[in-house]
């Protein structure tokens, strides 16, 4: 016997532990689509830092990932985002949540084969606003690097 699956919705909306883990996941596959617009929209209220710095907002985020990860023929970077070890503190009054998790970017292209390329953490802040969890910042520490140079423009973090 199966149990349905509750709905979603104003009368059942997502506990802020999983409201705050669905931000996460999707940032990894708007990265994974090449949807930059839409890490700028996701990211829009947040600052962004990384090994080239910090920039803050959707316009300057996404230009940071235009300007510095490899789009190929199908539009993507052709890489997966795996995001582990995820724990996250939520302040339900304040309506604020931190976490905290790693990742690993892998990478397959025509002439090379599946590989990590990049791990490292993310640190991020979250607040909630009109009953919407939002980042507010995401801060980037890359740990270990594989063969990033058909992933990163030359320059680029």
């Amino acid at each position: 016997m199966s149990t349905p699956t509750p709905t979603r919705g104003p009368a059942n909306p997502p506990s802020s532990y999983r409201a705050i883990e669905n931000l996460i996941a999707t940032y990894a596959e708007l990265v994974d689509d090449g949807d930059f617009a839409g890490v700028g929209a996701l990211l829009a209220d947040a600052t962004f830092t990384g090994g080239a710095g910090s920039v803050s907002g959707r316009d300057a985020i996404e230009k940071m990932l235009r300007d510095s990860l490899i789009v190929y023929d199908d539009g993507t970077p052709c890489t997966k985002h795996v995001t582990t070890n995820l724990a996250i503190e939520v302040d339900e009054e304040a309506g604020t949540a931190v976490s905290r998790s790693y990742f690993t970017a892998l990478q397959a292209l025509p002439d090379l084969a599946l590989q990590p390329i990049v791990s490292g953490r993310y640190r991020d802040r979250f607040q909630r606003r009109d009953g919407q969890w939002r980042f507010v910042e995401r801060r980037v520490r890359t740990d270990l690097v594989g063969d990033v140079s058909r992933h990163l423009r030359q320059g680029g973090s």
